[in-house]
């Protein structure tokens, strides 16, 4: 079983969360949206060790909390991954100047995600699902057996990722959402990078971008 706390953060409210084996209490942050010390301390109070940091991609909003909460957590086997692709914007710190927004970053993440790869969360397991076309890079996060997906920027509650940023391609991102989204169940959750869940079946009923 998989406990999700979702945390509200940063200067264009970005999701990050918490996600939690109950077996294990071992957790993932998934997108450090801002407030490590923040993020830290909730897991802190509910007795989850954080062991892994996992970005969907590399765009500020999404990893400027990583630096403070790897310093908080001040252990070198937490394991902190992106896909190579996203490289180049994290390395710009995700576009955060031309917004205005400064942050430090903390070092760059160490593991290397790509396409089928399994990760493990205590005694449970996600699939990565590369869904380029709102970045590069950018990755998505399955679980089959809890019907999770967190979907990062590339889908949301009757709407889709902007395109209009360094690495966009909306053709490419319409194609992943088709390719990597809505080929699961449709009772799947998806937990987005911005807005409220949603499930793969009502975007494939309601969302505008989407309607054939």
């Amino acid at each position: 079983m998989l406990d999700v706390k979702r945390m509200v953060l940063g200067p264009v409210s970005t999701n990050a969360y918490l996600v939690a084996d109950r077996g294990s209490r071992r957790a993932v942050v998934i997108d450090p949206a801002a407030a490590g010390q923040r993020i830290y301390q909730t897991a802190v109070q509910e007795d989850w060790e954080i062991q892994a940091i996992w970005l969907t991609h590399a765009h500020f909003d999404h990893f400027a909390g990583a630096g403070e909460l790897l310093k908080a957590l001040d252990d070198e086997q937490v394991r902190y991954g992106m896909h190579p692709g996203e490289m180049e914007l994290w390395q710009m710190k995700g576009g955060a100047a031309a917004f205005g927004y400064d942050f430090d970053p903390g070092p760059a993440p160490g593991i290397a995600f790509e396409h089928g790869q399994s990760l493990t969360l205590g005694e449970t397991s996600f699939e990565v699902r590369l869904a380029p076309g709102h970045s590069a890079g950018h990755v998505m996060f399955y679980n089959a057996e809890a019907g999770m997906l967190f979907s990062g920027d590339v889908i949301f509650q009757r709407g889709i990722g902007r395109t209009d940023l360094l690495g966009g391609d909306h053709a490419a991102l319409i194609a992943s959402i088709r390719e990597q989204v809505f080929s699961l169940p449709d009772q799947t959750v998806i937990y987005p990078g911005h807005g409220p869940e949603t499930t793969v079946g009502e975007e494939k009923r309601s969302n505008p971008f989407l309607r054939r």
